[in-house]
């Protein structure tokens, strides 16, 4: 049956069905649209006025905003490393941040940012003018830039505006055969970036227990995982979640990350909650080294089936027994809710077990049957997934199957 063939008065009953979840949540949650937090310390409008400015020569930089990942690379490629290093220094918000550049310079650039913004940040502990909860959130800060400046970590993206984003890279990008990135959901910013407490419901934790289980699975495999919190999420579950509008914006940055990575590895995507929203608006524009799109606990990919994605990558799914987003009404009307439910057989995903999960976070929990199943993703052991029936359909038409 088409959109054509409803009948108005089911159209009428699904559409106050959602009305009717959506104010459930608003009651209970608030009207939790992003709410920016006033600016301080380095300004991402003022680093893009400054770049603006720079000559090579006679030669302006590429706009961050519309020179392809090619066009940033091919650039880069002909400064040299003096040159990039140079600019680095200068603007290190903007080479950080842009898509094409080496890896190798985006983190050093994202430590410079780092560092630039901590010194912002600091004085802001002590500021009288601040309440309680000001100087609470500015120790947060302060707490989390000291910690993505840990010797070691590889920061592929950072941007201290408003509620703030980021990405960690896990592994030697550059080298890589397998490249696998975890895009997270609803309540992604820089300070939820990782925890102390549900480590592995936080993107660098996600992205952590990834690569340690791709690292077990292949051991011989060049593997690296990317945790990708760099986009503006949902805050909370609220009008804001059940709407594509920042799944939108998100996957726009979504593809050209993945334009801009180096080599030739294979990459895939895993796609947890919110996060397959915008999974599913990036798929028809994704290059075609990503083979592999994974969602887990999704309330709808903004489609009807697998087919409407329009991509060559294998498109799998999978739901813990527990996970309350099964309760969510998986349809979509005036732009409320997000589409069919990629776990009904219908849909036409590879169904994958999530044993062990224990609801709606526990996906990458180490020791679960979920994670176990995103490793053998992404190192392309195929024949190691256990699918969600006893059939084995999940694995219908992968050839091979051994992993790289």
């Amino acid at each position: 049956m088409t959109s054509a063939d409803v009948p108005p008065s089911l159209v009428v009953l699904r559409t106050l069905l959602v009305l009717g979840v959506v104010l459930v949540m608003l009651a209970t949650t608030g009207w939790t649209t992003i709410r920016h937090r006033p600016a301080s310390g380095p300004s991402m409008e003022a680093a893009l006025a400054a770049w603006a400015r720079e000559r090579t020569g006679d030669v302006p930089p590429p706009d961050p905003a519309t020179a392809p990942p090619r066009t940033v690379a091919a650039w880069f490629a002909s400064l040299g490393p003096d040159r990039s290093e140079g600019l680095a220094e200068r603007h290190p918000f903007v080479v950080g941040n842009l898509d094409g550049a080496p890896p190798a310079l985006r983190y050093r650039a994202n430590r410079i940012g780092l560092a630039r913004a901590l010194a912002a940040e600091r004085p802001r502990l002590d500021d009288p003018r601040l309440s309680a909860d000001g100087r609470h959130e500015a120790r947060r800060r302060v707490d989390r830039f000291v910690s993505l400046l840990a010797p070691g970590r590889r920061i592929l993206a950072f941007d201290p505006t408003g509620t703030g984003r980021t990405a960690e890279v896990l592994g030697d990008l550059e080298r890589a055969r397998r490249v696998s990135v975890v895009v997270p959901g609803v309540d992604t910013n820089l300070l939820t970036f990782q925890k102390t407490h549900g480590r592995y419901t936080a993107p660098a934790g996600m992205a952590r227990a990834l690569y340690e289980a791709e690292r077990r699975t292949a051991p011989r495999a060049r593997v690296a995982v990317i945790a990708w919190a760099d986009y503006t999420a949902p805050a909370r579950v609220g009008v804001d979640a059940v709407t594509g509008r920042l799944a939108a914006s998100g996957a726009d940055r979504l593809v050209r990350m993945t334009e801009g990575l180096p080599g030739t590895a294979r990459v895939a995507l895993f796609c947890h909650s919110y996060g397959s929203v915008l999974c599913g608006l990036a798929a028809p524009r994704l290059p075609g080294r990503v083979t592999d799109l994974t969602v887990a606990g999704s309330p709808g990919m903004r489609v009807e089936t697998a087919a409407e994605l329009d991509t060559r990558a294998r498109i799998w799914a999978m739901r813990d027994d527990a996970d309350w987003i099964a309760d969510v009404p998986h349809l979509e009307v005036g732009g409320v809710g997000h589409g069919a439910d990629p776990v009904e057989p219908e849909f036409g995903a590879r169904l994958v077990s999530a044993a062990g999960a224990a609801g709606h976070s526990g996906y990458f929990e180490p020791g679960t049957g979920s994670l176990d199943n995103f490793a053998a993703i992404g190192t392309g052991a195929f024949g190691r997934v256990v699918c969600a029936r006893a059939d084995s359909a999940c694995h219908g038409g992968i050839s091979g199957g051994t992993g790289v």
